[in-house]
């Protein structure tokens, strides 16, 4: 059991998820650059046959496809991340069920206007 207080443990976890959104981001940038660095220097064998037109068309989209790839993989993790369920407390559950199944004793407001 972890006998840290809740606000370490809490700041613990922003800490986390601040990191894995940095990585993210960082390599939504990165990604596309080197994917168009790539094709702008030739260092993908087999495009040197290409024309500049389709050269640009397809370092376009598939640098395109490397951001949506790095976005999926984000949505991926914080998917797998583990949800830690707010529970409410078990004595104001206690009171509000008693104030449900109270009878007050008074008709309803609606009832006293439709009389």
């Amino acid at each position: 059991m972890n006998c840290l207080p809740i606000w370490i443990v809490r700041f613990e976890m922003a800490a986390g998820l601040v990191k894995k959104f940095f990585i993210a981001s960082m390599l939504m940038w990165m990604a596309p650059i080197a994917v168009l660095y790539g094709f702008n220097h030739n260092l993908l064998p087999g495009l040197t046959n290409l024309s500049p037109h389709a050269m640009t068309l397809l370092s376009g989209f598939v640098a395109v496809i490397s951001v949506n790839i790095v976005i999926a993989f984000y949505i991926y993790m914080a998917m797998k991340e583990p949800s830690n369920k707010h529970q409410p407390d078990p004595k104001f559950l206690t009171q509000a069920k008693a104030s449900v199944y109270q009878p007050t004793g008074e008709p309803m407001e609606s009832l006293k206007k439709q009389e």
